[in-house]
């Protein structure tokens, strides 16, 4: 019975410490469009698109670097072979 109440008076420091922090969402409704959409979807999807461009910016350079090695390499045998 001990455990549980240590556990309670743990949760009631925690929600007092932060309570201070809780209470800047309670002007959401004044925030723009984007703070909205992110408090409202619990900010993973937000999270999960920016890896999104940031992992298809990456495959777009490497495709890229990838093209310019290839004329670059064809450069190189056409000069070798003339």
């Amino acid at each position: 019975m001990q455990v549980q109440e240590d556990t309670v008076a743990a949760v009631d420091t925690l929600s007092k410490s932060y309570s201070s922090q809780w209470e800047a969402s309670a002007g959401l409704e004044e925030a723009g469009p984007v703070m909205q959409a992110m408090a409202s979807n619990d900010l993973i999807f937000i999270v999960l698109g920016v890896s999104l461009i940031i992992w298809l910016v990456l495959l777009f350079f490497i495709i890229r670097t990838d093209k310019k090695v290839g004329q670059l390499e064809k450069k190189l045998n056409n000069s070798n072979t003339d």
